[in-house]
């Protein structure tokens, strides 16, 4: 509120054209209706506890608060103009009277001029509004002020106070006032002495604001800028983790892998042509979010007698917890299938390991166990799509033996079938999620595409030809889980 002590302002300070202010207004409105459809893009239901979307929100509230409280001051300097335009105040002469607002919400703004010559305060409408008080109550002196304060922000006021009557100095700063109701409010003050003719401080003049909700909002803001920071760090070290941990379990091989290693070999024909023994290829596909690390697995390994393992499964979950416990599963069959434990009991077993672990999770799985001197494959499965059998340019599902989700029934049965191969069969074994696209609720989109490239199996020379043929398929696609493949090709 201009002093009536002020000394003649330059024609850059005169008020400002009604026409320009309800310019200004417009222009406030239409921008307060686009960041009010930024706001509806950001109020996704589905991702209500993601924290970058919490922060998004936030900054949204916050911009619409300065908007507000731009709207509002408009209004209040709108209709502080004379309808045909602004008067110029002579020196001395009364301000002119304002319409009381009724209802001046959050972020409205009062003002204040405290009179030392004659001890006179005079408060706009706005500002009992703002502190609760009755205007039949009269306002405090500059010596009262305080009392509205919280105690922790007294000494703050007095000093802003003393700085701005003895030494001059323009008044910025923020206190919280506790209302008449009892209801505690941010307070910004912006002020200045008024001096007399003598250069002598004759009154001070300032401006108070409600800042309490554009505050709020600045916390909000950094509370849940600082949130998404932790939740991307820890997010960080727990993909770091997940990743180390899953690297450390799967096969360290890359490339073909030969089993048995001492298997048949005749003169004249490579390791990778004896009659019976496994060329193998497999490979690690990530889903389109890398920082989604599953548990799906693949392993190959050479028994104590001669055979051969080969498996591949996948638990629910992402993360740390998910590659913990494909770690534990996969070690566990490991050990049973070095004892001798056939497919079928010891996928039970697995099964019942899940059941009674820790962090319970559901899991599907395909195990099976290769004799190279009769080329038979001994296998179960839980829940997971069958391996595939190329032969002579055709390729098919096997037949699956019972079996259901690991971890689902506690003393679930697993069966176990046989299936006798031919030199140069091409065998695949792979997890769900290898496509993303699904045909039926119960048909897997990757067996079928598999089955597609049945002639460029038979075209592959080795294993990993064979998981070139897969990652040109598959390769590209953005699947929403990771996925495993792995090759067997039997040596003729």
């Amino acid at each position: 509120m201009p002093s009536p002590l002020s000394a003649d302002r330059s024609a850059a300070d005169r008020p400002p054209q009604r026409g320009t202010v309800e310019a200004l207004i417009s222009q406030t409105r239409r921008l307060r209706g686009d960041i009010d459809a930024v706001r509806r893009e950001t109020a996704d239901e589905e991702r209500a506890g993601d924290p970058e979307l919490r922060w998004q929100r936030a900054l949204c509230d916050l911009a619409a608060h300065h908007l507000d409280g731009l709207g509002e001051h408009l209004d209040q300097l709108r209709a502080g103009l004379p309808a045909d335009g602004p008067a110029e105040l002579s020196a001395g002469a009364p301000a002119p009277a304002r319409p009381a607002a009724p209802d001046p919400g959050p972020g409205r703004a009062g003002s204040a001029e405290w009179n030392l010559l004659n001890d006179e305060v005079t408060w706009s409408d706005e500002l009992f509004e703002l502190f609760g008080r009755r205007p039949e109550d009269g306002a405090p002196t500059l010596d009262e002020l305080p009392s509205w304060l919280l105690e922790e922000d007294r000494g703050l006021l007095s000093a802003m106070v003393t700085d701005c009557l003895v030494d001059g100095k323009a008044i910025d700063g923020e206190f919280r006032v506790v209302r008449a109701d009892g209801a505690v409010r941010t307070v910004h003050m912006m002020g200045e002495p008024v001096l007399d003719a003598d250069g002598a401080t004759a009154s001070m003049w300032a401006v108070l604001r409600d800042v309490s909700e554009l505050r709020r909002s600045q916390r909000e803001v950094h509370e849940t800028r600082d949130s998404l920071r932790r939740e991307r760090h820890i997010a960080q070290a727990e993909r770091r983790l997940a990743v180390e941990l899953q690297e450390a379990v799967l096969p360290p091989w890359r490339g073909s892998l030969r089993l048995p290693h001492d298997g048949p070999t005749a003169p004249a024909v490579g390791l990778a042509e004896a009659p019976g023994v496994l060329d193998l290829a497999a490979h690690y596909l990530p889903s389109a979010s890398s920082a989604l690390i599953g548990g799906d697995w693949y392993d190959a390994m050479q028994l104590p007698d001669g055979r051969t393992l080969l498996s591949v499964g996948g638990l629910t979950g992402h993360g740390v917890t998910a590659t913990s416990g494909m770690a534990m599963l996969l070690g566990a069959l490991r050990g049973m299938a070095v004892a001798g434990t056939e497919p079928g009991p010891l996928m039970g077993l697995l099964n019942r390991l899940l059941d009674a672990s820790a962090q319970p999770a559901l899991g599907s799985a395909v195990c099976c166990r290769y004799d190279p001197r009769e080329r038979t494959l001994l296998w179960s499965q839980a829940s997971h799509p069958a391996p595939l059998l190329f032969r002579n340019g055709r390729g098919r599902a096997l037949q699956p033996p019972e079996g259901v989700l690991l971890g689902a029934v506690a003393d679930a049965a697993y069966t176990q079938a046989e299936e006798r191969l031919e030199p140069g069969d091409v065998l695949v074994l792979h997890t769900e999620g290898l496509s993303p696209r699904r045909t039926t609720p119960d048909t897997d989109p990757g067996t079928e595409r598999l089955l597609e490239l049945a002639p460029r199996f038979a075209m592959a020379r080795s294993a990993q030809d064979g998981v070139r043929v897969v990652l040109e398929e598959f390769g590209g696609e953005a699947r929403e889980d990771d996925a495993c493949v792995l090759v067997a090709r039997v040596g003729c």
